[in-house]
């Protein structure tokens, strides 16, 4: 039965809920939370979320809205200074040109692709996507009456996509490609010759478009350029939805801003789906994000090293651990590590490790370190650690982990 079915109350879920649940991410963190409550000295690494604080320019920009009374409704998809500031980082950063009706703002970058498919999707159409993901992008598909169709990206090819194998997966139905880069959960990023021929496949199937989720551009390490499909194929331009947002780079998760940048008959479209459901983004939240975007963007570099600097001391902890192996992430602030070496090992009171996922609820029950099984996000078995927390916290967090697997037999 459906965790939301009742047989007292009679409550009846619609079919489309069937398949779908809550976030596991986020149920992991209800219960880290609860645990902390209780007073366990539970160190958290599964949220995605910056331990950064939201630049003060910005937070600044929404005080003096909130003194201005801009706390009215604005425009469906955002007022024309957002749109302002949206296009001139897209042309700065990016170097695409998106006129103010080609340019979406929303609650959140997840809004924004949720908007994308319910525009777009019929029962059977199909959205393909690079495994492992987010484990939203699954489940909004769903949502959309759409099938997620996931492609396995190999470890041993960077957890990137092959463009053969995207090519074997294409059919008559698909409608989209969702790309992540860098990738959460693994962290990968694409050079452009690792883009190229992925690009090249999508210009073969016309009927194909393109999804770009950039949400992690700022996040991008050891000198490797950023690059975005559509200003690396222009031709795809025309189908082509990038998405962006001021979560990540700007520390701004609860603000809740996200914006995409696309054809005008689709963002006319994703404006339709928006107007049945949240409206305008946040009025302060917009004014917030006009001053992150457009103010200085200098503290990106030092945040961007510290994260790198978090980086090398979980993969190098990790790979110290008898049974985990952890390839350097190129970007984001996740390690998608493998714990293969520990499957089929036993706890101290006996209980076999038959998977990420319980190893990752061993890791939390008995050493207080919340982390997310890879099978959630498509792939197993690994386990994806945010590297979104303080040196220290990795440092204990990494001692911990360690500590637990030296104790399986």
């Amino acid at each position: 039965m459906s965790p939301l079915a009742s047989v007292d109350s009679g409550f009846r879920p619609a079919p489309r809920l069937r398949s779908i649940g809550v976030s596991e991410i986020l149920r992991i963190g209800a219960i880290a939370t609860r645990l902390k409550r209780e007073g366990r000295p539970v160190i958290v690494l599964g949220a995605g979320e910056p331990d950064f604080d939201t630049p003060d320019h910005a937070k600044a920009a929404a005080e003096q809205a909130i003194r201005a009374g801009q706390t009215k409704y604005t425009v469906l998809d955002g007022t024309a200074e957002l749109k302002a500031a949206i296009a001139g980082k897209f042309s700065r950063e990016n170097g695409l040109n998106y006129a103010a009706d080609e340019i979406t703002a929303g609650a959140g970058a997840k809004q924004i692709i949720h908007n994308a498919f319910m525009a777009t999707l019929s029962a059977g159409d199909e959205v393909i996507l690079a495994a492992p993901y987010w484990t939203s992008y699954a489940d909004m598909v769903l949502i959309a009456d759409g099938t997620p169709i996931n492609v396995t990206c190999r470890e041993e090819n960077g957890f990137r996509l092959d463009a053969g194998d995207l090519e074997a997966a294409i059919t008559p139905r698909t409608r989209w490609l969702l790309l992540n880069s860098p990738s959460n959960p693994t962290g990968a990023a694409y050079s452009e010759a690792q883009l190229r021929p992925i690009l090249e496949v999508l210009k073969r199937h016309p009927h194909v478009w393109l999804i770009s989720d950039d949400i992690y551009e700022h996040l991008i390490y050891d000198g490797l350029p950023f690059v975005t499909p559509a200003r690396l194929e222009p031709g795809l331009k025309n189908r082509t939805l990038t998405v962006n947002g001021v979560s990540k780079a700007y520390a701004m998760t609860g603000w809740r801003l996200g914006y995409g940048g696309g054809p005008k008959e689709l963002i006319a479209a994703m404006a339709v789906v928006q107007s049945q459901s949240t409206t305008n983004p946040s009025s302060i939240s917009q004014a917030a994000a006009i001053a992150a975007l457009s103010g200085p963007q200098d503290f990106l570099i030092e945040r961007r090293i510290a994260f790198q600097r978090r980086r090398d001391i979980v993969v190098d902890g990790l790979n110290a651990i008898n049974g985990i192996s952890c390839r350097r992430p190129e970007g984001a602030f996740y390690v998608f590590a493998s714990c293969a070496g520990l499957i089929g090992r036993h706890t101290a009171d006996g209980s076999v490790i038959d998977s990420d996922a319980a190893f990752c609820r061993y890791l939390l029950e008995r050493h207080n370190v919340a982390v997310v099984p890879g099978s959630c996000f498509g792939l197993a078995p690994y386990i994806r650690l945010s590297y979104a927390a303080s040196e220290a916290n990795l440092i204990e967090a990494i001692g911990r982990i360690s500590a637990a697997a030296m104790e399986l037999s």
